[in-house]
């Protein structure tokens, strides 16, 4: 008995329900809202989830700022001419070279990922309000985990370290 709530405190059984819980709100949206593009939400989720309870909260804001800044130099360069090697590699120049200028380059692979994301598509929808509509999943994706983050922070908090 002692051995399974002891598992239950376990940072790998914490991280599995933060991902199960943003998970099942990423696909909620996806089902919900089925002209949408939430598939990439839960992406995001899983992405920005971080398995480490110590700066959890400081690793997720982090991996969603990446996040950010790839999805919107993503956009950004979509809009020029949409997605093509030159821009393609531009943009992991952007991105990377912001990524390094905020400090924010151990996290940088999120920000690439984000950037693909938006910018490639499927042939047949390669329009400018796709690559909107993939910004705001991934946005969408960064809040839940986020909030996932510091609630999941703050109800597993030693409550007997905040009172002394």
């Amino acid at each position: 008995m002692r051995l399974s709530l002891q598992f239950l405190k376990s940072p790998v059984f914490i991280y599995t329900i933060k991902c199960l819980l943003g998970l099942g709100i990423g696909y909620w949206l996806y089902i919900s809202f089925p002209h949408h593009e939430f598939y990439w939400t839960m992406i995001s989720v899983l992405l920005v989830m971080a398995p480490d309870p110590k700066d959890s909260s400081k690793l997720a804001f982090d991996r969603m700022k990446a996040n950010l800044i790839g999805s919107l130099i993503g956009l950004i360069l979509f809009v020029i001419n949409g997605p093509n090697l030159l821009l393609l590699s531009i943009g992991v120049i952007a991105t990377i070279g912001l990524c390094s200028l905020l400090k924010l380059l151990p996290v940088g692979r999120m920000a690439l990922a984000a950037m693909l994301i938006v910018m490639i598509h499927e042939k047949s929808g390669s329009t400018w309000e796709v690559a909107l509509e993939r910004v705001g999943c991934v946005v969408m994706g960064c809040i839940i985990a986020i909030g996932i983050s510091f609630i999941f922070g703050y109800l597993t908090k030693d409550k007997s370290a905040v009172s002394k």
